[in-house]
């Protein structure tokens, strides 16, 4: 197999997929931006050779990268970047190129939020009601049937960036007022309940060969907007009622030999459990990581092997509940970092700086802690985020 990877030093966890591949037997080839010698040493172990382009972003570059490869090794078999932003990209050249995967007919039903709900229809899974029209006008009808809070976010893209809770006539207008005018919004009504994801790989053949879920008590829309700190918990189960509705999902998109990462709401008010969104990647804020702690699994030599093989080890039990919890620089927290390791050394599992560019959702420093009962990671996380005063 032939596989090219977009982007393998970054983010960091890139060549893990990378290294992965390379022991299943894959012939893995980089193209980035950053100079061979700045890679670190485990990644360039994985690469067969790499190629570097002034420009990620530069259609014409990475054409002539693919041409190169395809003249020196023959038929590229994947062209993958395993990430959300590129998704585009990925599936332009995938169909120049007749590589296998998510071609430039269908990209977008997995980047636009108003294509995921036809899917989320023919699913049978419950999906928030959502307006693409964000006039005045527009807006007044769907207040009438939504009514407040709403949730304002960008049609195309991920992550949290540009997405508001409004909560009355005054920040509506104000939104209305300076939103840019360059991107598309759509508003949806507003869940108040928990986010618990549908994680995992489903195969060529369209088959779930391994899955998880994770739990988010506060939305991410909310750490971003009030600089807050996040945290989650990776649960040891699948609840029936999540597995039922990520397989319904997974099954209406069709999707095949890739990560998965559904997000569903849990309604604190019915029960109901509701798609939000769906991102065919792996997921991220280091949940691959917390999945490998949760299960005693490695999930990027798991996604290798489905890759190359069509292979997934398993069944896999859940053995401990693993959570994450971040802290933000600008915030006093009353216990030091030595307090942490001195109380709950034995359960914390992984402790690292975050980069720059995630730190708005992911915090500036994270933690992750795992035990056999729920309980006591809730114990731990309220630790770690308790302020002073």
């Amino acid at each position: 197999m032939n596989f090219i990877f977009f982007s393998p030093h970054f983010p960091k966890n890139s060549a893990e997929f990378c290294t992965h591949l390379r022991q299943q037997g894959a012939t893995v080839l980089g193209i980035g931006d950053a100079e061979y010698d700045q890679l670190e040493d485990k990644l360039k172990s994985a690469l067969t050779e790499y190629y570097k382009v002034s420009d990620l972003e530069s259609y014409e570059e990475i054409l002539r990268a693919v041409g190169y490869f395809t003249y020196k090794y023959g038929k590229i078999d994947r062209f993958e970047s395993l990430n959300e932003y590129w998704l585009e990209q990925d599936a332009a050249i995938r169909t120049d190129f007749n590589i296998y995967g998510t071609k430039s007919d269908f990209v977008s039903n997995l980047k636009q939020k108003s294509k995921m709900k036809e899917f989320f229809h023919k699913s049978g899974v419950s999906t928030v009601q959502f307006s693409t029209g964000t006039t005045r006008e527009s807006v007044e009808s769907f207040i009438q049937s939504a009514g407040f809070p709403l949730v304002v976010k960008p049609d195309l893209g991920s992550g949290a960036s540009n997405t508001y809770k409004i909560n009355n006539e005054e920040e509506l207008q104000h939104f209305l007022d300076t939103k840019p005018e360059d991107v598309a919004f759509i508003i949806e009504e507003f869940i108040d309940g928990v986010i618990l994801t549908y994680d995992g790989l489903v195969d060529i053949d369209g088959n779930v060969r391994f899955a998880v879920s994770h739990l988010f008590e506060n939305s991410v829309m909310e750490v971003v907007n009030t600089d807050n700190h996040l945290y989650y918990f990776c649960l040891r189960e699948i609840s029936p009622e999540v597995e039922e509705a990520g397989k319904s999902i997974l099954q209406a998109f069709d999707i095949r030999e890739r990560f998965f990462h559904i997000e569903l709401f849990k309604s604190h008010k019915d029960g109901r459990i509701i798609a939000l969104e769906v991102n065919m990647r792996p997921p991220g804020a280091w949940m691959t990581d917390a999945i490998n702690f949760s299960y005693d699994v490695d999930v990027y030599q798991e996604w290798a092997s489905m890759i190359v093989h069509n292979e997934v080890g398993g069944p896999y039990e859940g053995k401990y509940y693993t959570g994450y919890a971040s802290r933000k620089s600008h915030k006093h927290y009353a216990h030091s970092h030595e307090d942490i390791y001195r109380e709950f050394g034995g359960k914390i599992v992984n402790y690292a700086e975050i980069e720059e560019v995630f730190s708005r959702a992911m915090g500036n420093s994270a933690y992750q802690f795992r035990s056999p009962e729920l309980s006591e990671v809730r114990d731990i996380r309220g630790y770690i985020h308790q302020e002073e005063g």
